[in-house]
């Protein structure tokens, strides 16, 4: 395995939400397991990873001011950001990427005004078909907010691989 290839080996994505947060675990270009968990419990995933020296990449999907008034569920948010991201390079120290949703929606739909529907699509198309319970797809098991986790992934994975077609942002 080359050094690329180990630096891209595994990227744990994350969709952060106040309470629940939507993740992906993307290895090779495919989805290795996903699910949308409560906060708590995504981030014993991220004390597991340390301890097990497993995965080299956390990605989460950054806030970005857009001139919106927000509230509490967003600021919630943004401490579970700041949480995820700080645990990870304390106890892992493989880099931490920041991945705003335009970007997301940039690099999967090749527009920033793609909507969640329009993303959801891109996927399916990119990366094959869900699938049913009997006939899985390789995209079974994602729903709801590991839809954007699997955006966040791929923009990574882009990201890591073509590191002068985007600005990958490192948290500190």
């Amino acid at each position: 395995m080359t050094e690329h290839e180990e630096q891209v080996a595994l990227i744990l994505a994350i969709d952060p939400g106040p309470e629940k947060s939507g993740w992906v675990w993307w290895k090779g270009s495919k989805v290795e397991d996903c699910g949308v968990d409560s906060n708590e419990r995504v981030m014993n995933s991220l004390v597991w990873m340390a301890s097990n020296n497993y995965g080299s990449v956390l990605a989460i999907e950054m806030i970005a001011s857009y001139g919106a008034t927000v509230g509490r569920s967003t600021f919630e948010t943004v401490l579970w950001i700041g949480r995820f991201a700080q645990y990870w390079k304390d106890h892992n120290g493989g880099k931490c990427l920041k991945v705003y949703r335009q970007e997301a929606k940039r690099c999967v739909c090749r527009t920033h005004k793609a909507s969640d529907a329009d993303v959801r699509a891109a996927l399916i198309t990119r990366l094959g078909e869900v699938g049913t319970k009997k006939q899985p797809g390789p995209l079974y098991g994602v729903k709801s907010h590991a839809w954007a986790a699997l955006a966040v992934a791929v923009t990574a994975e882009a990201m890591l691989k073509q590191p002068d077609a985007w600005k990958a942002e490192e948290v500190a």
